[in-house]
């Protein structure tokens, strides 16, 4: 076999080969092309920019132009991305090819007396910080934000459906207080919309002002203009960013940071909730739809495994841990500049491709549960101690005097031996009035769920 063939099978990262077809809708906004092509529009919208300030023979440039260059583009194919890899081969430099491949469409469009107007005054960073951004809110904005209101969504349906639903509540692994299905499932629902909330305040910063920072080559040819105020309209105006305003030469990644935290909160979350839905299906809370031909074990015909949160589980922590490396490493760079950040942007939609893998992972899975409230309601049925909470708070409005105490000694160590008769001879013995007594008699663990519906 030929290992060196361009081939999902050949492919050395799993979101190229096997996972290909779930991260595609990706590739708009992440590959190697994409990147080019960004890159390519700042160029073009930059050039657009200086004609309309406008500078010096750039007044003679007409409308009709820069329908043209924008129209580049829109056409924009694998064919040009790779005319412009093969002019990278030669300059061995990524940004200047682009700058070089748009000089010869000027000279193709009638457009060579102002092709040296191209990457005017700038460094490769006024164009990468300013691509990069632009490629990360764009693919947050079409691809995983809407994915992720989606799971949102289902989740929502799920906790209507299963609102009323009362269940064993267990904390530290033991039974306790009983809560609604629908809450539980809720709690997830809150805890995501709250974090969408908060990465929703972050600003897509780029930076734009030359060598670093300061508009020296700008400044130098026209000391007239003001630069800054150039460039601030070009990114908000042209670019839909915000303009870090003092820089090096590169943009300081700091909202990058502080956006890839915020993925990773919400894949965290997300690794919460497949682990929850996991272990609920281990209890046999949930049964799971079986899809005809799919085989769970190589050797156990019987297994329905919830390889679906197992899947969104590993893909999220793969998504975690790149988030992480890119939030520490991005806003150090030494001096005025190094080149690590270059190779590590690269990188910047590997975690966005594995959350988008996890949450339709996560999607198939929630779709696939089916209720079994059997199990549920026999597991409150074997747990009526956890009404003693309950008991112990109302003696305790009443006066009545080590409530807990009592209970404690009733229950302690004796969750399984302990049944309604149990509880109710409790209550039979205490020295309390009987309208108390029939008042605590009707708590069961079916109906001890306090105040739990978000959709009331």
């Amino acid at each position: 076999m030929q290992f060196d063939q361009l081939s999902p099978l050949t492919a050395v990262s799993p979101l190229d080969g096997r996972y290909r077809r779930s991260v595609a809708a990706l590739a708009p906004y992440f590959s190697e092309s994409a990147l080019i092509h960004y890159r390519l529009k700042v160029e073009i919208e930059y050039f657009i920019a200086l004609c309309q300030v406008p500078l010096g023979p750039l007044s003679a440039v007409e409308q009709d132009a820069f329908d043209r260059l924008r129209q580049i583009v829109v056409d924009f194919n694998l064919e040009d991305a790779a005319r412009i890899k093969l002019i990278e081969r030669r300059t061995n430099h990524d940004v200047k090819a682009v700058e070089y491949f748009l000089k010869e469409r000027f000279d193709e469009m009638n457009l060579g007396p102002w092709r040296e107007w191209v990457h005017f005054g700038l460094t490769s960073q006024d164009i990468n910080n300013t691509a990069m951004p632009m490629m990360l809110k764009d693919g947050w904005n079409q691809e995983l934000l809407p994915l992720l209101r989606q799971l949102i969504d289902a989740l929502t349906a799920k906790a209507r459906q299963w609102q009323a639903i009362p269940m064993l509540a267990r904390t530290h692994g033991q039974p306790a207080s009983p809560t609604r299905l629908g809450k539980e499932l809720y709690v997830f629902v809150e805890r995501l919309q709250r974090q969408l909330t908060l990465i929703d305040g972050i600003d897509f910063l780029a930076k734009f002002g030359g060598a670093t920072g300061n508009f020296n080559a700008h400044a130098a040819a026209y000391p007239d203009i003001d630069w800054i105020g150039f460039a601030d309209r070009f990114v908000t105006n042209g670019l839909g960013l915000a303009r870090a305003r003092f820089t090096t030469q590169i943009e300081p990644y700091d909202n990058v940071a502080a956006f890839m935290d915020g993925i990773k909160r919400v894949n965290t979350i997300l690794i919460d909730l497949s682990r929850d839905i996991w272990t609920y299906i281990s209890q046999d809370y949930f049964k799971q739809k079986i899809k005809p031909g799919e085989v769970g074990s190589s050797t156990m015909p019987h297994k329905v495994n919830p390889i679906d949160f197992e899947n969104a589980e590993g893909n999220l922590g793969l998504a975690n841990a790149l988030c992480e490396h890119l939030a520490a490493k991005l806003p150090i760079s030494r001096l005025q500049r190094d080149l690590t950040d270059s190779t590590v942007t690269r990188n910047i939609g590997v975690p966005l491709g594995h959350s988008v893998i996890a949450c339709r992972a996560l999607m198939r899975g929630i779709d696939k549960l089916l209720l079994n409230q059997t199990v549920i309601e026999q597991a409150l049925d074997r747990n009526w101690a956890v009404v003693t909470e309950g008991i112990q708070t109302i003696l305790r409005r009443e006066g009545y005097p080590e409530p807990y105490e009592a209970l404690k000694t009733l229950t302690r160590g004796r969750d399984g031996d302990i049944g309604p008769q149990a509880i109710a001879n409790f209550i039979q013995s205490l020295e309390i009035a009987d309208e108390i007594k029939a008042e605590l008699l009707k708590l069961t663990p079916a109906n001890y769920i306090g105040v739990c519906d978000p959709f009331v």
